[in-house]
């Protein structure tokens, strides 16, 4: 659980708060805690209160985004701070198009995967 810088903070369009999480998934507030722990969801530090709080395109309806543990266990052994993973997850890339976070909230993970993958190489 970070602080986010400004560049970061400015590509991502939409943060949704931790109990609105756990009201959206339908758990309490100390799962979702466990989700940012246990690395399937990046959680930050934003605003004046520095409430810890997570991008809204991680979450799908009343689920996490599939795909989304998956590729950011792959960032992260790739030695990718929370940072790092944020600015990759929401630069847009031309050739997928779009964002690798939007391309996974249209089932498009496989590729996504593909391409974080291949920055290890």
């Amino acid at each position: 659980m970070t602080e986010i810088d400004a560049k970061i903070d400015a590509l991502v369009p939409e943060w949704l708060y931790l109990p609105d999480i756990a009201e959206m998934l339908d758990v309490e507030v100390t799962r979702v805690r466990q989700l940012v722990k246990e690395g399937q969801l990046i959680a930050v530090r934003r605003g004046e209160n520095r409430a810890l709080q997570v991008p809204a395109a991680f979450i799908d309806g009343d689920k996490v985004v599939k795909g989304l543990s998956g590729t950011l266990t792959l960032l992260r052994d790739d030695g990718f701070t929370d940072e790092e993973m944020l600015e990759w997850l929401f630069t847009p890339d031309p050739t997928l198009p779009g964002t690798p976070a939007q391309a996974l909230s249209e089932n498009r993970g496989t590729e996504v995967k593909r391409r974080a993958q291949a920055l290890a190489v």
